[in-house]
């Protein structure tokens, strides 16, 4: 890499390959971070606050026991069950028509959407008194504020009448509102429990079944699989939202192929580097073969020069794309990047093992690149390489 002053051009590619996977590495560390950071916003933004999974009946309706049953409560990754009546619904005000999914939830028992309330308290939401809490999207959309009345319609639990069949509907009184910075503002709605199952006309007692909690919204892949007692039905979060967070995967999958296809390129350019210095020293090598050297030292020589650059390239952009991920913030506003429509900032989150598995790969494909020249280079004939010497 450092050889005599005739050797310019090729250790100027050698350079070159050593800056494009370091160029390479350091754009796939960045970007993976910031993938990651909107794939944990949005884990934390819409999977914090929905049902992240209930177990219920065929039938759709569970009886509400004094405490959960003990086969949901020992599941693995499970750190909290609760009850929960849910449907879907069509809100009616004044001035507009939307739908939502509508939460029947204890006031008293652990709720995630509490945390994001900005006007009113779940706590208020006691039976018989018919209050909701809207997403402050879907209060905008409807044009109300708390106190005002929102007419809710639930098209599963309709009712024979003089007219005809009609959903079964009541009038209930906005609490307050919550906002999640997602789009979980346009469709949640959270009321007590009683009051949800008297509007689907559920029994006394009954609900539509067992709210889990688990550690990582994304073990109920496996979880799913698990067998259940009494014939219970699971559902998760994978039916309404499996689409983004599959769509979500696919692009950060997309992004890493072709940030990878850069530190392809770079290996490449160890190859044609190589391949000019096996040209150049063929004489040097021929006489180190008189000498004595075998072929898998003259390989193993070519293997450490043109791995060299990888090693050097892939440790360095590791390094770099690190800082340039935990400082990503401060190098946009330092250039005068404005980032308001995510939030005033880029969310990162740097993941160790993706690191060390971006580097390693580098290192790897830099490896294989040296294969080829390395041969060419150890099976030169010492005879031919100094005939005309």
């Amino acid at each position: 890499m450092r050889g005599r002053s005739g050797d310019r051009f090729s250790r100027f590619v050698s350079y070159m390959s050593t800056a494009g996977i370091t160029i390479g590495v350091l754009a796939l560390v960045t970007v993976l971070s910031v993938m990651n950071g909107f794939e944990q916003q949005l884990k934390e933004r819409i999977l914090g606050v929905m049902p992240q999974a209930v177990i219920s009946q065929p039938n759709g309706r569970m009886v509400l026991g004094d405490e959960p049953p003990v086969s949901l409560t020992q599941l693995p990754y499970v750190s909290m069950v609760t009850p929960l009546t849910r449907s879907e619904t069509v809100l009616q005000s004044a001035s507009s028509l939307s739908a939502g999914l509508l939460l029947g939830v204890e006031p008293t028992a652990f709720e995630p959407v509490s945390y994001h309330v900005t006007q009113g308290d779940v706590a208020n939401l006691t039976p018989g008194r018919y209050r909701i809490i809207l997403g402050q999207s879907l209060a905008t959309q409807l044009s109300v504020k708390v106190g005002d009345k929102v007419r809710l319609m639930v098209t599963s639990a309709s009712q024979y009448t003089p007219l005809g069949r009609i959903p079964s509907q009541r009038n209930f009184v906005v609490e307050g509102t919550f906002n999640t910075g997602s789009d979980v503002d346009k469709q949640l709605i959270l009321t007590n429990i009683t009051d949800a199952g008297k509007l689907l006309r559920y029994k006394a007692g009954e609900i539509t079944g067992w709210r889990l909690f688990v550690d990582d919204p994304f073990v109920v892949t496996e979880l799913a699989q698990a067998p259940l007692d009494n014939n219970w039905v699971w559902s998760d979060w994978r039916e309404q939202r499996g689409e983004l967070f599959q769509a979500v995967k696919m692009e950060k999958n997309m992004m890493g192929l072709m940030l990878g296809l850069i530190i392809g390129v770079a290996a490449f350019n160890i190859i044609s580097a190589l391949i000019m210095v096996v040209m150049e020293k063929q004489a040097e090598v021929a006489i180190l073969k008189t000498q004595g050297m075998t072929n898998r030292q003259v390989l193993m020589v070519f293997i450490v020069q043109g791995a060299s650059s990888g090693v050097i390239g892939a440790l360095s952009g590791g390094l770099l794309g690190t800082i340039a991920a935990f400082n990503l913030n401060s190098i946009l506003s330092a250039l005068g990047v404005q980032l308001l429509m995510v939030g005033g900032s880029l969310p990162v989150v740097v993941k160790p093992m993706q690191i060390v598995l971006v580097i390693v790969g580098a290192i790897v494909l830099s490896l294989l690149a040296t294969v080829f020249p390395s041969y060419r280079a150890a099976s030169v004939r010492p005879a031919e390489a100094l005939r005309y010497e």
